[in-house]
């Protein structure tokens, strides 16, 4: 496959975020899946919970994608039920980029988030299509991202309360809708605290916008 071949499929239509906080960790997305220039859906989750404080955020090729979230969730707890306890953060984002790298030359055409909060630490890794990882305080991935970060790179602070982590993350996804023309149809936005994982309604992201 040519390097421009590859460039093309790689091509992401979406939005996606991730952001540490005091709290925890916070992710969101919006819900368009495209193709080229046509809308395939206006309802497609691209923030996955992969075990009780993990979440994963899918940008890319949806397929490639949601096979990855599946094979990560089996993983994770084929793990815990041998060893009887949750595989960290960082050794999910390990073993998924060890996965990710075995298929190297026929790569999965994905741009992943893998973020997670335990012992009172939060974490959030980048993956590339074959496997390269960064650790980030704030990063978003998609077509959309450039306006996403205009939003977190100028608000970002270091150990932001939830409420004000929840707004930013929103906040940059609304950016992204007005000026991305393949980001759209809605917020996805998830918390990941002591208290555990929680998916915020239509009406309580509206809500957060507002405040």
């Amino acid at each position: 496959m040519s390097d421009e071949k590859k460039a093309k499929i790689l091509e992401t239509g979406t939005t996606t975020i991730a952001i540490t906080c005091k709290d925890g960790v916070v992710l969101s997305s919006d819900r368009r899946a495209s193709s080229w220039f046509f809308i395939a859906s206006n309802d497609i989750q691209k923030v996955h919970q992969i075990d009780d404080k993990k979440v994963m955020t899918i940008a890319g090729s949806v397929g490639d994608a949601q096979t990855l979230v599946r094979w990560i969730q089996t993983q994770l707890r084929t793990y815990k039920t041998k060893e009887g306890k949750t595989m960290s953060t960082k050794a999910a984002t390990t073993l998924l980029a060890n996965a990710m790298f075995s298929y190297k030359f026929y790569p999965f055409m994905v741009q992943l988030l893998l973020a997670g909060y335990e012992d009172n630490k939060a974490e959030i890794y980048s993956l590339d299509a074959i496997g390269g990882i960064t650790k980030e305080k704030f990063v978003s991935t998609g077509s959309g991202s450039p306006m996403a970060y205009g939003v977190m790179e100028s608000e970002y602070k270091d150990n932001m309360p939830l409420k004000d982590t929840l707004k930013m993350a929103a906040k940059g996804i609304a950016i992204a809708m007005k000026r991305d023309c393949a980001t759209g149809d809605g917020i996805d936005l998830v918390a990941v605290t002591s208290d555990g994982f929680r998916r915020y309604s239509k009406e309580e992201i509206e809500k957060i916008l507002k405040e």
